[in-house]
């Protein structure tokens, strides 16, 4: 298995609103997982979700930040191995904001069909591209 995505996106927004729906709540919910229910933009923070029956609760916590450029954070399953990390960083050029995501530790999952790495690569593409680029254009 491959062990990490990168997938980069330019945003016809300005970084200031990137970075708040990259860390407001409530436009987290609009375009990342509407089932996060508390998030804070500080290291050490640990997301909480809603238990909507999944199977693959999420436990994730911030693991880096730096303001207006860079939040990560880990990406774990409640009840199974592995550990990876999610990066998104911010940069500004002549055709918007960019966004690069980087998605690291995923060789660390179970060798199934729920964790593969097709499965990371195509939520990323759909939660960035469609998604996050609905909720800023």
């Amino acid at each position: 298995m491959n062990d990490s995505i990168e997938i980069v996106q330019v945003y016809n927004a300005p970084l200031a609103a990137v970075w708040k729906a990259l860390t407001d709540i409530k436009l987290m919910k609009e375009w990342y997982f509407p089932q996060i229910q508390y998030f804070q933009p500080k290291i050490g923070t640990a997301f909480r979700f809603t238990d909507d029956g999944s199977a693959y609760q999420k436990e994730w916590e911030v693991t880096n930040l730096r303001n207006n450029h860079l939040i990560a954070h880990s990406w774990k399953y409640k009840g199974y191995p592995g550990n990876s990390e999610v990066t998104f960083e911010l940069s500004v050029s002549s055709e918007g904001t960019i966004l690069k995501l980087t998605h690291t530790g995923l060789a660390s999952f179970p060798a199934a069909p729920q964790f593969s790495y097709h499965r990371f690569e195509q939520g990323w593409k759909m939660i960035l591209g469609q998604n996050l680029r609905h909720c800023l254009e």
